[in-house]
């Protein structure tokens, strides 16, 4: 999978912590309005609290990644811009970012399946939507994008996981007991698995496309091959240093 796809923050001018609102709750201790700063930003586009985001009541800080868009923006479309030197430039440097942000979530997901296609028509398939997406993606419609990419991700899902296990697309599982289980090839897109216990599961070819794995437990779980998972997912739920997960995405720190 391209590094392209990997968030490169020491190339990046702070644009998710300007660019993006949030509100108090459990993910944030505080308001924050879209295009302006966070209070934990400091003159070099650092933020003062990263090493206790989690302690400080900043789950969501810890979980999010702009899949490479940040330091995209910041140094292919402007240049090397700081926002903050040049404020003329910091109302379009925000707007772009939170477009391109929506986007190269769905390349990386389509630069995943591209490698992951069984057949060269199929990769050929993937490649060329990946291409006309990425072509311009400063007119690109994010939700377009989604719509288009998702059928080719199905296809590409249904494709290898075969023989298909449990169908589980779309279904609310928050809280659901699943230690042991074998759930191998199964179908979680889009499912609610908030607090789930899946412990020593097996999730190998399992399609995680948009689960939402908030606070689920996957200490011992194999996810060495699963499809689609991405590292904000698995920043959101709770592991060890058994859990297996393909070798694009990290252990968290808080594991």
């Amino acid at each position: 999978m391209s590094t392209r796809f990997r968030a490169d923050c020491i190339n990046c001018a702070g644009l998710c912590c300007a660019a993006l609102p949030f509100s108090a709750s459990a993910d944030f201790a505080i308001d924050k309005p879209e295009d302006v700063a966070c209070p934990n930003l400091d003159n070099r586009f650092r933020c003062t609290i990263h090493v206790d985001l989690r302690e400080r009541g900043f789950q969501g800080c810890a979980t999010f990644d702009c899949f490479g868009a940040g330091q995209h923006v910041t140094q292919a479309v402007f240049d090397g811009s700081d926002w903050r030197a040049e404020p003329r430039h910091a109302q379009a440097m925000f707007a772009t970012f939170r477009r391109y942000r929506e986007l190269f979530e769905v390349l990386r997901l389509l630069d995943e399946a591209a490698d992951l296609a069984p057949t060269p028509a199929m990769a050929d398939e993937v490649r060329a939507l990946f291409d006309d997406l990425d072509a311009a993606p400063g007119t690109t419609d994010p939700d377009e994008a989604r719509r288009r990419a998702g059928t080719v991700l199905a296809e590409v899902s249904a494709a290898i996981r075969v023989p298909a296990g449990p169908d589980q697309r779309g279904t609310d599982h928050t809280g659901s007991r699943w230690r042991g289980a074998d759930l191998r090839r199964a179908s979680f897109r889009g499912s609610l698995l908030i607090g789930a216990d899946l412990r020593d599961a097996d999730l190998r070819l399992a399609d995680l496309l948009g689960a939402d794995l908030r606070g689920a437990r996957l200490a011992g779980a194999d996810l060495s091959d699963a499809i689609f998972l991405t590292q904000p997912q698995v920043s959101a739920a709770s592991g060890d240093r058994r859990t297996k997960l393909p070798g694009h995405i990290a252990p968290p720190p808080h594991w």
